[in-house]
Protein backbone atom coordinates (compact mmCIF):
# COMPACT_ATOMS: atom_id res chain seq x y z
CA UNK A 1 0.00 0.00 0.00
CA UNK A 2 1.62 3.17 -1.04
CA UNK A 3 1.24 6.38 1.25
CA UNK A 4 1.91 9.46 -0.22
CA UNK A 5 2.32 12.18 2.32
CA UNK A 6 1.39 16.36 1.48
CA UNK A 7 4.17 19.15 2.27
CA UNK A 8 3.58 20.59 5.61
CA UNK A 9 1.46 23.86 5.22
CA UNK A 10 1.41 27.05 7.54
CA UNK A 11 -0.22 26.90 10.47
CA UNK A 12 -2.02 29.95 10.37
CA UNK A 13 -4.45 28.17 8.03
CA UNK A 14 -8.26 29.03 8.47
CA UNK A 15 -10.05 25.84 9.10
CA UNK A 16 -12.05 26.94 6.25
CA UNK A 17 -8.94 25.95 3.96
CA UNK A 18 -8.52 22.95 5.65
CA UNK A 19 -12.10 21.95 4.81
CA UNK A 20 -11.41 23.03 1.36
CA UNK A 21 -8.56 20.77 1.17
CA UNK A 22 -10.16 17.91 3.02
CA UNK A 23 -12.21 18.54 -0.02
CA UNK A 24 -10.49 18.14 -2.48
CA UNK A 25 -7.97 15.35 -1.12
CA UNK A 26 -11.67 13.12 -1.72
CA UNK A 27 -11.64 13.98 -5.38
CA UNK A 28 -7.81 12.98 -5.51
CA UNK A 29 -8.38 9.61 -3.61
CA UNK A 30 -11.81 9.15 -5.69
CA UNK A 31 -10.21 9.88 -8.95
CA UNK A 32 -6.74 7.74 -8.24
CA UNK A 33 -8.82 4.64 -7.17
CA UNK A 34 -11.64 5.28 -10.21
CA UNK A 35 -8.32 5.12 -12.73
CA UNK A 36 -6.87 2.10 -10.97
CA UNK A 37 -9.98 0.08 -10.84
CA UNK A 38 -10.51 0.36 -14.31
CA UNK A 39 -7.20 -0.49 -14.95
CA UNK A 40 -7.45 -3.90 -12.36
CA UNK A 41 -10.13 -6.33 -12.41
CA UNK A 42 -10.25 -8.18 -9.33
CA UNK A 43 -10.22 -11.68 -10.41
CA UNK A 44 -12.55 -14.20 -8.38
CA UNK A 45 -13.37 -17.98 -8.85
CA UNK A 46 -16.82 -19.66 -8.38
CA UNK A 47 -16.05 -22.66 -6.03
CA UNK A 48 -18.18 -25.96 -4.74
CA UNK A 49 -16.14 -26.14 -1.35
CA UNK A 50 -15.83 -29.75 0.61
CA UNK A 51 -17.84 -30.33 3.84
CA UNK A 52 -15.41 -31.10 6.65
CA UNK A 53 -16.90 -29.95 10.25
CA UNK A 54 -20.38 -28.92 11.17
CA UNK A 55 -20.32 -26.97 14.71
CA UNK A 56 -23.36 -26.59 16.92
CA UNK A 57 -23.69 -22.90 18.48
CA UNK A 58 -25.91 -20.23 20.02
CA UNK A 59 -26.34 -16.64 19.14
CA UNK A 60 -25.94 -14.14 22.33
CA UNK A 61 -28.18 -13.14 23.89
CA UNK A 62 -31.26 -13.89 22.35
CA UNK A 63 -29.87 -18.03 22.09
CA UNK A 64 -30.87 -18.45 18.20
CA UNK A 65 -29.68 -21.93 17.08
CA UNK A 66 -26.59 -22.01 14.80
CA UNK A 67 -24.50 -24.06 12.69
CA UNK A 68 -21.14 -23.24 11.58
CA UNK A 69 -20.08 -25.49 8.24
CA UNK A 70 -16.45 -25.37 7.95
CA UNK A 71 -15.30 -26.57 4.71
CA UNK A 72 -12.44 -27.46 2.92
CA UNK A 73 -10.92 -26.51 -0.54
CA UNK A 74 -7.78 -26.07 -2.30
CA UNK A 75 -8.65 -22.94 -4.14
CA UNK A 76 -8.32 -20.81 -0.85
CA UNK A 77 -4.59 -19.90 0.05
CA UNK A 78 -2.89 -21.82 2.92
CA UNK A 79 -2.01 -20.32 6.15
CA UNK A 80 1.82 -19.88 7.24
CA UNK A 81 3.57 -22.95 8.59
CA UNK A 82 2.84 -23.10 12.36
CA UNK A 83 3.78 -25.73 14.91
CA UNK A 84 2.30 -26.81 17.64
CA UNK A 85 4.62 -25.34 20.34
CA UNK A 86 4.09 -21.94 17.98
CA UNK A 87 0.09 -22.09 18.39
CA UNK A 88 1.09 -22.57 22.06
CA UNK A 89 2.34 -19.70 22.25
CA UNK A 90 0.48 -17.70 19.75
CA UNK A 91 -2.64 -18.64 22.67
CA UNK A 92 -0.89 -17.26 25.72
CA UNK A 93 0.59 -14.31 23.93
CA UNK A 94 -1.49 -10.79 24.16
CA UNK A 95 -2.00 -10.40 20.66
CA UNK A 96 -3.00 -14.25 19.06
CA UNK A 97 -4.43 -12.10 15.32
CA UNK A 98 -0.91 -11.82 14.49
CA UNK A 99 -1.31 -15.24 12.94
CA UNK A 100 -4.14 -14.79 9.83
CA UNK A 101 -5.98 -18.23 8.45
CA UNK A 102 -7.47 -17.38 5.20
CA UNK A 103 -10.84 -17.87 5.00
CA UNK A 104 -14.12 -17.39 2.92
CA UNK A 105 -17.26 -16.21 4.86
CA UNK A 106 -20.16 -17.16 3.00
CA UNK A 107 -23.70 -15.54 3.21
CA UNK A 108 -26.45 -17.27 6.20
CA UNK A 109 -28.91 -19.80 4.80
CA UNK A 110 -31.96 -20.48 6.51
CA UNK A 111 -31.69 -24.84 7.67
CA UNK A 112 -34.12 -27.27 9.66
CA UNK A 113 -32.04 -28.96 12.01
CA UNK A 114 -32.76 -32.75 13.31
CA UNK A 115 -36.02 -31.67 14.95
CA UNK A 116 -37.19 -29.85 12.13
CA UNK A 117 -36.92 -26.33 13.99
CA UNK A 118 -35.81 -23.31 11.88
CA UNK A 119 -32.12 -22.71 12.19
CA UNK A 120 -29.45 -20.58 10.72
CA UNK A 121 -26.26 -21.82 9.00
CA UNK A 122 -22.41 -20.32 7.75
CA UNK A 123 -20.21 -22.12 5.35
CA UNK A 124 -16.64 -21.08 6.71
CA UNK A 125 -13.72 -22.42 3.38
CA UNK A 126 -10.56 -22.98 4.39
CA UNK A 127 -7.80 -24.23 2.79
CA UNK A 128 -7.36 -28.84 2.24
CA UNK A 129 -4.23 -28.59 3.73
CA UNK A 130 -5.04 -26.58 6.78
CA UNK A 131 -8.24 -28.60 7.51
CA UNK A 132 -6.67 -31.65 7.45
CA UNK A 133 -4.12 -30.68 9.89
CA UNK A 134 -6.92 -29.28 12.36
CA UNK A 135 -8.90 -32.58 12.18
CA UNK A 136 -5.41 -34.45 13.63
CA UNK A 137 -4.87 -32.62 16.02
CA UNK A 138 -7.53 -30.97 18.43
CA UNK A 139 -5.69 -27.79 19.56
CA UNK A 140 -5.85 -26.89 16.37
CA UNK A 141 -9.23 -27.73 15.71
CA UNK A 142 -10.34 -25.87 18.65
CA UNK A 143 -8.30 -22.64 17.35
CA UNK A 144 -9.81 -23.22 13.93
CA UNK A 145 -13.36 -22.64 15.35
CA UNK A 146 -12.40 -19.65 17.51
CA UNK A 147 -11.22 -18.13 14.79
CA UNK A 148 -14.09 -19.05 12.21
CA UNK A 149 -16.57 -17.89 14.83
CA UNK A 150 -14.40 -14.79 15.49
CA UNK A 151 -14.49 -13.89 12.32
CA UNK A 152 -18.85 -14.35 11.46
CA UNK A 153 -18.98 -12.15 14.28
CA UNK A 154 -16.93 -9.18 12.66
CA UNK A 155 -18.53 -9.59 9.25
CA UNK A 156 -22.03 -10.18 10.63
CA UNK A 157 -21.88 -7.82 13.70
CA UNK A 158 -23.15 -11.51 15.92
CA UNK A 159 -22.23 -12.46 19.45
CA UNK A 160 -22.01 -16.28 19.29
CA UNK A 161 -21.56 -18.28 22.26
CA UNK A 162 -18.42 -20.11 23.25
CA UNK A 163 -20.29 -23.33 23.84
CA UNK A 164 -20.19 -25.22 20.99
CA UNK A 165 -20.66 -28.73 19.92
CA UNK A 166 -18.64 -30.73 17.05
CA UNK A 167 -21.15 -32.82 15.51
CA UNK A 168 -20.31 -36.60 15.50
CA UNK A 169 -22.24 -37.75 12.78
CA UNK A 170 -22.90 -34.89 9.90
CA UNK A 171 -20.59 -32.96 8.40
CA UNK A 172 -22.65 -30.23 6.39
CA UNK A 173 -25.64 -28.64 7.49
CA UNK A 174 -27.77 -28.42 4.54
CA UNK A 175 -26.45 -28.08 0.96
CA UNK A 176 -23.51 -27.07 -0.08
CA UNK A 177 -23.27 -23.71 -1.60
CA UNK A 178 -20.91 -22.74 -4.25
CA UNK A 179 -18.86 -19.62 -3.10
CA UNK A 180 -17.41 -16.95 -5.02
CA UNK A 181 -13.76 -15.81 -3.77
CA UNK A 182 -11.01 -13.68 -4.81
CA UNK A 183 -8.33 -15.26 -6.65
CA UNK A 184 -5.54 -12.42 -6.09
CA UNK A 185 -5.21 -12.56 -2.30
CA UNK A 186 -1.91 -11.07 -2.24
CA UNK A 187 -1.26 -8.74 0.54
CA UNK A 188 -1.64 -5.06 -0.21
CA UNK A 189 1.39 -4.40 2.57
CA UNK A 190 4.76 -2.26 2.74
CA UNK A 191 7.18 -1.95 5.45
CA UNK A 192 8.20 1.07 5.98
CA UNK A 193 10.52 1.41 8.88
CA UNK A 194 11.50 -1.74 9.81
CA UNK A 195 14.61 -0.26 11.93
CA UNK A 196 12.15 0.11 15.18
CA UNK A 197 10.89 -3.37 16.69
CA UNK A 198 9.93 -1.49 19.90
CA UNK A 199 7.08 -3.20 21.46
CA UNK A 200 5.18 -0.93 24.00
CA UNK A 201 1.61 -1.17 23.59
CA UNK A 202 -0.05 1.19 20.95
CA UNK A 203 -2.92 2.94 21.46
CA UNK A 204 -6.38 2.23 19.39
CA UNK A 205 -6.85 5.99 17.33
CA UNK A 206 -9.49 7.44 16.86
CA UNK A 207 -11.30 6.67 13.04
CA UNK A 208 -14.58 7.04 10.97
CA UNK A 209 -15.57 5.42 7.79
CA UNK A 210 -17.53 7.06 5.35
CA UNK A 211 -19.74 5.68 2.66
CA UNK A 212 -19.32 6.72 -1.62
CA UNK A 213 -21.89 7.41 -2.83
CA UNK A 214 -23.97 8.36 0.46
CA UNK A 215 -26.98 6.99 -1.00
CA UNK A 216 -27.26 3.58 -2.69
CA UNK A 217 -25.19 0.99 -3.65
CA UNK A 218 -21.47 1.83 -1.83
CA UNK A 219 -18.84 2.38 -4.41
CA UNK A 220 -16.22 3.48 -2.63
CA UNK A 221 -15.51 2.96 1.20
CA UNK A 222 -13.01 6.04 3.16
CA UNK A 223 -11.60 5.49 6.37
CA UNK A 224 -10.52 8.98 8.02
CA UNK A 225 -7.85 7.78 10.92
CA UNK A 226 -6.28 10.21 13.36
CA UNK A 227 -2.79 10.12 14.51
CA UNK A 228 -1.76 12.86 16.07
CA UNK A 229 1.68 13.12 16.69
CA UNK A 230 2.98 10.87 13.61
CA UNK A 231 4.85 13.50 11.79
CA UNK A 232 5.43 11.37 8.78
CA UNK A 233 4.19 8.94 6.93
CA UNK A 234 7.24 7.00 6.67
CA UNK A 235 6.34 5.67 10.37
CA UNK A 236 3.23 4.15 9.08
CA UNK A 237 2.69 0.81 8.04
CA UNK A 238 -0.71 -0.38 6.59
CA UNK A 239 -2.25 -3.77 5.49
CA UNK A 240 -5.30 -4.39 4.11
CA UNK A 241 -7.12 -7.48 3.36
CA UNK A 242 -10.45 -8.27 1.82
CA UNK A 243 -12.52 -7.22 4.29
CA UNK A 244 -9.71 -5.94 7.07
CA UNK A 245 -7.63 -3.07 7.81
CA UNK A 246 -4.53 -2.85 10.11
CA UNK A 247 -2.48 -0.19 10.61
CA UNK A 248 0.25 0.11 12.81
CA UNK A 249 2.73 3.49 13.51
CA UNK A 250 5.87 3.61 14.68
CA UNK A 251 7.31 3.41 17.28
CA UNK A 252 4.17 1.82 18.57
CA UNK A 253 2.16 5.39 18.52
CA UNK A 254 -0.93 4.04 17.51
CA UNK A 255 -2.60 0.37 16.62
CA UNK A 256 -5.39 -0.15 14.82
CA UNK A 257 -6.88 -3.71 13.53
CA UNK A 258 -10.61 -3.84 12.18
CA UNK A 259 -12.90 -5.52 10.44
CA UNK A 260 -14.56 -4.00 6.93
CA UNK A 261 -18.20 -4.67 6.52
CA UNK A 262 -17.66 -4.86 2.82
CA UNK A 263 -15.38 -6.57 0.43
CA UNK A 264 -12.64 -4.06 -1.09
CA UNK A 265 -10.27 -3.97 -3.78
CA UNK A 266 -6.88 -4.04 -1.89
CA UNK A 267 -5.09 -3.30 -4.68
CA UNK A 268 -7.09 -0.48 -6.38
CA UNK A 269 -6.97 0.99 -2.76
CA UNK A 270 -5.19 4.60 -2.18
CA UNK A 271 -3.82 6.03 1.05
CA UNK A 272 -2.45 9.71 1.84
CA UNK A 273 -1.00 11.04 4.86
CA UNK A 274 -2.04 14.83 5.41
CA UNK A 275 0.56 16.12 7.36
CA UNK A 276 -1.34 19.42 8.49
CA UNK A 277 -4.33 17.60 10.21
CA UNK A 278 -2.33 14.59 10.76
CA UNK A 279 -5.27 12.59 9.36
CA UNK A 280 -4.75 9.79 7.36
CA UNK A 281 -7.46 8.95 4.72
CA UNK A 282 -7.27 5.57 2.97
CA UNK A 283 -10.32 5.39 -0.03
CA UNK A 284 -10.90 1.46 -0.97
CA UNK A 285 -12.84 0.39 -4.16
CA UNK A 286 -16.02 -1.82 -2.68
CA UNK A 287 -16.37 -4.83 -4.49
CA UNK A 288 -19.72 -5.81 -6.11
CA UNK A 289 -21.09 -9.22 -4.64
Amino acid sequence: MNISEKMETDSSLLSSEVDLEQQELYQQLLLQTMETRQSKIPESKVIRPQPGLCVKTLTLPDKQKVFVNICQSATVPTPPQLSREKLVELLESEDPSGYRVPMSLGEPHTEVDNSFQGCTAYDVVISEDFFQKCVKDPLFQQFLIAVSLEGLENKYNLELSRDWKVLKNRKFLGSVNEQNIRTNRKPVIQEINSRDTHTAPAKRPEFCLLVEPPAGDPEFLIAEIQLPGVASSRSLVLDLGEDRLVLNARPSLFHLDCFIPVFIDQEGSVALYNTNTQILTVTMPVVSS
